[in-house]
Parts: C-alpha cells; sequence; structure tokens
C-alpha cells in the first residue's frame, strides 16, 4: 500500500525559561550558558498512514497529539526528524484557524479555498455544497467576527470535508456544536471514508475510534506507547487514565507476547483487586476520576471512604465497554450504630435525569445491625446496556430511622462513567435484540 503521510522519528523540543530575562541572558552569553530547561513534546515518533487509512491518535491532554498535526500539516516544524505527506490536506486544527475575523464568511471561503491550491472557478463550483452544509443563512455575508462559536465550527467544518481532500485531518473539532450538526459531520465523514480519503483524526471519543478508525496511535508524555487496532488502543489508554502504568507496561508486553496473555490479564485483575491499603494512597479512588465539585452531605453516622468502578476483568477504569459486565465497588466505615444500612448507587446522565441504579434493600442484601467501627464493602456487578455517551455516578448509605428515611452520607454526580459503544441503538439503553431476516416465497 501506498503511504499517505510517513512520520519519521519526530522530535519537538520547546525551550522554558523561568524568567523572560533568563532569554536574553542565553542570548548574550559569551560562555553560552544554559539559562533554559528543554521540554519534549514530541521525542522519537515514528509511524505511517496508508492511502486511504482512517487513523485515530489517542492520549491524554499534553501528550501531544495536536503538535503531531501541527508540524504534519506544516504549521510547526520538527525539532528533529522528517514527516512526508503525499496528497492534498484538508485541515481543522482549531476553531476557524486561518480565518480573518474582518472577513465575511463568503471571503474567508475563497480565501481558504485559494491557499488550499484551488481556483477561483474551482471554489465556485464547490460553494453552494459548502453553504448548504453550513446552513447559517444570510451571515456568510457578514464579518465572521460577528459570528457565535457554533457559527463559526460550522464553517470551518463545511469547507474542510467539502473540498474533496485526498487526506482530511481533524482535531477535536467534531466536540463543538450541536447533537444535530455533529451527526451531520459523522455522516460526511463517513462518505469521505468509503470514497477512500486518507483521514486523521485526534479525539477524546473512543466511540469515534473504535467506529471510525482503521488503525490507533497512543501517545503519552510526547512518546508513541503503541499502535495497533482500536479495541487494543482504548483498552491501554484506560490504563493510561487509570494511573496503572505497571499495568500499562504489562499490556504492552501481551501484544508483543502472546503466550503470556493470560497470564498478565490475571496479574493485572489481582493488582486492582487488593488496591486498598490503609495508608490511602493505595485506595481505589486514587486510580478514578472524581467530580471536584461533588454534593456530599449526610448526618455523619457513615463514610462512604472508598470507591471504584471495575471492567470485566476487574481493573479500576471510568471507561466501560458497552454489552460488557462492569461492578461499582463501595467502601463504607461506621461511626455510630445502625439498625439496618442501605448502600446504594445511580447512573445519571449529564442533564441530571436518573437512569439506572439499586440499592442493597431492593436486592434483598440487607447487612442488619452494624457497630461503631465495623467496615464493609458492596459490589453492584451488572451488564453495561446504556448507550455510548457520558454519564455520572452517585453513592449513598442511608437507612430509616422511626420510620423516617435518613441520609448517613451521600456523594451526588462522585464519578464520570464513559461508556464506549462501537453500536447504539435508538434510546437510552440497548434492548439486546435479536434480530432475523428471511425472504418469504413468492406466491404462484
Amino acid at each position: 500500500m501506498e503511504k499517505a503521510i510517513d512520520v519519521k522519528n519526530v522530535t519537538k523540543i520547546y525551550r522554558l525559561y523561568d524568567r523572560p530575562a533568563d532569554r536574553l541572558k542565553e542570548s548574550l552569553s559569551l560562555t553560552k550558558k544554559n539559562y533554559h530547561k528543554d521540554f519534549y513534546a514530541l521525542k522519537d515518533v515514528s509511524f505511517d498512514v496508508e492511502k486511504g487509512q482512517s487513523v485515530g491518535i489517542i492520549g491524554t491532554n499534553g501528550s501531544g497529539k495536536s503538535t503531531m498535526l501541527k508540524i504534519i500539516t506544516g504549521v510547526l516544524t520538527p525539532s528533529e526528524g522528517a514527516v512526508n505527506v503525499e496528497g492534498k490536506i484538508s485541515a481543522l486544527l482549531e476553531l476557524g484557524a486561518g480565518f480573518n475575523m474582518e472577513y465575511t464568511g463568503i471571503e474567508n471561503i475563497y480565501m481558504n479555498g485559494t491557499m488550499m491550491g484551488f481556483t477561483r472557478a474551482e471554489m465556485d463550483a464547490k460553494l453552494p455544497e459548502i453553504l448548504e452544509f453550513a446552513d447559517i443563512g444570510e451571515f456568510v455575508h457578514q464579518p465572521v467576527k460577528s459570528y457565535s462559536s457554533g457559527m463559526f465550527v460550522r464553517l470551518a467544518f463545511a469547507l474542510a470535508i467539502n473540498v474533496d481532500p485526498e487526506i482530511l485531518i481533524v482535531d477535536e473539532a467534531l466536540s463543538v456544536g450541536d447533537i444535530f450538526f455533529q451527526a451531520k459531520c459523522y455522516h460526511r465523514m463517513d462518505e469521505l471514508r468509503k470514497k477512500g480519503t486518507t483521514i486523521l483524526m485526534v479525539t477524546h471519543d473512543m466511540s469515534s475510534v473504535l467506529k471510525y478508525c482503521d488503525k490507533c496511535i497512543l501517545l503519552n508524555n510526547g512518546e508513541k506507547v503503541a499502535e495497533g487496532r482500536p479495541g487494543e488502543m482504548v483498552d491501554l489508554y484506560k490504563k493510561i487514565l487509570a494511573g496503572q502504568y505497571d499495568q500499562l507496561e504489562a499490556m504492552i508486553d501481551e501484544r508483543e507476547a502472546a503466550n503470556r496473555v493470560e497470564k498478565k490479564q490475571n496479574s493485572a485483575a489481582e493488582h486492582s483487586a487488593n488496591a486498598l491499603t490503609a495508608d490511602g494512597k493505595d485506595l481505589m479512588r486514587a486510580s478514578m476520576t472524581i467530580n471536584p465539585n461533588v454534593n456530599e452531605y449526610g448526618n455523619g453516622k457513615a463514610e462512604i471512604y472508598d470507591f471504584g468502578i471495575l471492567d470485566k476483568d476487574l481493573r479500576l477504569t471510568n471507561l466501560v465497554l458497552k454489552g460488557e459486565s462492569f461492578t461499582i465497588r463501595e467502601k463504607i466505615r461506621f461511626h455510630e450504630r445502625i439498625e439496618a444500612p442501605i448502600f446504594t448507587y445511580t447512573i445519571r446522565d449529564k442533564k441530571g435525569t436518573d437512569l439506572s441504579g439499586t440499592n442493597t434493600m431492593f436486592e434483598n442484601a440487607d447487612v442488619g445491625s452494624v457497630g461503631p467501627g465495623d467496615e464493609y464493602e458492596v459490589e453492584f456487578t451488572q451488564n453495561m446496556d446504556l448507550q455510548g455517551g457520558e454519564y455520572l455516578i452517585s453513592m449513598s448509605c442511608t437507612g430509616f430511622e422511626q420510620g423516617e428515611h435518613v441520609v448517613y452520607h451521600r456523594l451526588y454526580d462522585l464519578l464520570n462513567l464513559t461508556v464506549i459503544s462501537n453500536k447504539n441503538t435508538v434510546g437510552v439503553y440497548d434492548m439486546n435484540s435479536k434480530v432475523r431476516t428471511r425472504r418469504n416465497p413468492q406466491e404462484a
């Protein structure tokens, strides 16, 4: 296969100075004394993208994803290494990048088209399709400085994907705009994929990676961790998010030595299952993404002091694959005697609507009377049938005293839960339908 993009040993170094004056001191120093520290945004990264491939680049914030895209598009120059690109690039790196704020939408379309190498006549032919896709009405004749952010992204994306690019490069652009426009953008990207357009995308949306990408590249702290099938890379990414670097290295070893897969998975499960120690640094919650503004209240008779989400392999994570089993684990410490505490969890959407949840009373798992100093652990294990998306988990320890409902400790919107899916159906959750079709014989 021909290569559309070939990245060879690319390194990008930035010089960091503690004070502005240090830059001047260094430039005037007769002894060539350094006053700066080298920051490696990228370090010896190599990969290639074949023509017609859809490739995703994933990683945490600051891992070098956007820097890599800017080097590929020529916005930045690498400190070391080289990039070779074969084909006409259409890039959407930042909202409105390349737009002149004083120009109208129409003028910016023609200006950007000229920068991409199109003639005036070619842009005349493409203009109706661009305007129809952007759907911003008469605002296209107004200066873009008067646009809302939604109009901005509509016009920028409409231009980027309607100029028949040979290579489309997108950096988180699909996270902007309303859900209807996002759906239209994804549909258009699907059309480009089927036409053979090479697509390179940076995204935090793991569902998009699983659905649209043929290959995925995982970066962390400026270095390439691994590349391969999207499902495998998403699993490694989950390790980075949870800060489980030892397990991350183990999983990379597994990919390179298939005969050690089962042994490494068992080791990972054992590590997560024993992730509780008295000093607190290895508590489950240390590996979770927690809401910094969690709504916490209760009368203090009980305390939920540790919690976590575990995937089917008992690995701590905020990411769960749709269709797989997962466990919500809570650790509760009691400070006073309580006759019949109830442990709960609830999953809500971003609008605050309760979608699912249960408690030990509903599940007939009562623990009876507890006393000061007692500690309990509760696990709720179930299949993930919610559609792909972002959700919030709340937990509580409650009970009844003299017929009145009492909250001992409640943590509202405590954890985020990302459900990754490559098949979403209609509605909030999947009915897991079994589908059968057949052709009936025609009547004589």
